[in-house]
Formats: C-alpha cells, sequence, structure tokens
C-alpha cells in the first residue's frame, strides 16, 4: 500500500488479493471453509450454482496462494478435505465483517 500525499494507491500485494478474492465464488468457498474443513462434495452443497469445474478452479487458486490446504485423511476409504491454512485464518476477520454487512442489506 502506497501514499502519496495523504491518497491512497494500493500495490502490487494488495492487487494480487484482491484479483484473488475478487474472483467469482472464491469468497463464498472461503466463508464456507470459516465453519471448518470441508470434502469437495460439501463445498458444493454449501455454495448453490457453483459448477465442480470452477470449484476445482478457485481450491487449486487459493491452494497455490497457500489460503487453502488440501489434506487427504486416512482411509479406509481415504478423503480428501481442504481446511484455511494459518494464512487464510487471517482473512477470517475481513470475511466476517463481510458477512455480518450482508444481513443489513436489503433484498
Amino acid at each position: 500500500m502506497e501514499t502519496q500525499q495523504g491518497r491512497f494507491r494500493c500495490g502490487e500485494r494488495e492487487l494480487r488479493v484482491f484479483r484473488l478474492v475478487g474472483k467469482r465464488w472464491t469468497l463464498a468457498i472461503l466463508a464456507t471453509l470459516l465453519h471448518g474443513p470441508a470434502r469437495f462434495s460439501e463445498l458444493a452443497r454449501a455454495v448453490p450454482g457453483l459448477s465442480e469445474r470452477v470449484m476445482s478452479e478457485r481450491l487449486q487458486e487459493l491452494s497455490e496462494a497457500r489460503l487453502v490446504e488440501r489434506v487427504v485423511d486416512p482411509g479406509p476409504p481415504l478423503g480428501t478435505r481442504y481446511r484455511l491454512t494459518a494464512v487464510g485464518e487471517r482473512l477470517r476477520p475481513a470475511l466476517q465483517s463481510l458477512m455480518e454487512a450482508a444481513l443489513t442489506l436489503p433484498e
């Protein structure tokens, strides 16, 4: 974040985060994971309208950004869950504020 004469200017780091979380469905996935680890199918049920292909892409992007990690549960049967990383947990206050704001918006 850069400031010149008291004015805000986005730096590369801020823009990178805004580009990532600004993608459709990303915030919904992160908000779902605030409630704990979830399987792919649980995420799909929690976010109506999200296709499996797009969810897979978003989870990959979030994993590459180290906000979400994919964890293989020991079997049998083997299972895979997704959860927020420590870095992803740092978004919790912002996500909670957005969810609280959503409750105050007119329908």
